[in-house]
C-alpha cells in the first residue's frame, strides 16, 4: 500500500485536530506541530472541509475544528476525502478492472486487498489515533515482527 504525502499530511493534521478538542487550530499551528508546508496543508484542509470532515472558523480566534466527533471519523473517511477510493488499480475500482487468462484471478486479489484495507482503516478512528488507544487487533498486527519488514 502506498500513501501519498497528501494522505499522510491529512491524517496527521486530523489527529492534531482530534487532540485539540473543540477549540479551533490555525493552519500555521497544525503545520508547525507536524512540520508540514502551510500552503499545501491549507489545500488539504479545504478538501476535508468539502467532504464535511472539518469546519473553518474565520476571525482572530479562527482556525479549523473537526466537523464531527473524532470517534465518528475513521482513517478511511480522511483518506477518501483527499485521495479518493481506497485501493484502485490504474485509477479504476478493482471490480471494474478485468484480466484474461492466467492473470484473471488478480481482480479477486485486488478486491481482497481493498477489503483488508477497509477493515483496518474503517475500524480505526481519529480519537483512537490521537489518544494512542488503538484497537487490540491493530496493536497485535503491528506487533508482529513480520509486519515491520
Amino acid at each position: 500500500m502506498r500513501l501519498s504525502a497528501r494522505v499522510d499530511y491529512a491524517l496527521r493534521a486530523a489527529a492534531e485536530l482530534a487532540a485539540a478538542g473543540a477549540g479551533p487550530t490555525t493552519v500555521g499551528e497544525l503545520a508547525k506541530e507536524q512540520d508540514m508546508p502551510p500552503k499545501y496543508l491549507e489545500n488539504i484542509l479545504l478538501q476535508m472541509r468539502r467532504a464535511g470532515l472539518v469546519r473553518g472558523q474565520r476571525g482572530p480566534e479562527g482556525g479549523y475544528v473537526l466537523a464531527r466527533s473524532a470517534a465518528e471519523i475513521s482513517l478511511a473517511d480522511v483518506i477518501r476525502a483527499v485521495d479518493g477510493p481506497l485501493a484502485n488499480v490504474r485509477g479504476e475500482r478493482p471490480e471494474h478492472v478485468g484480466y484474461r487468462g492466467p492473470a484473471e484471478s488478480l481482480q479477486q486479489v485486488w478486491i481482497a486487498l481493498r477489503a483488508t484495507e477497509r477493515s483496518i482503516l474503517e475500524e480505526v478512528t481519529l480519537e483512537q489515533v490521537a489518544s494512542g488507544a488503538l484497537p487490540e487487533r491493530i496493536r497485535l498486527l503491528a506487533s508482529d515482527p513480520a509486519a515491520w519488514g
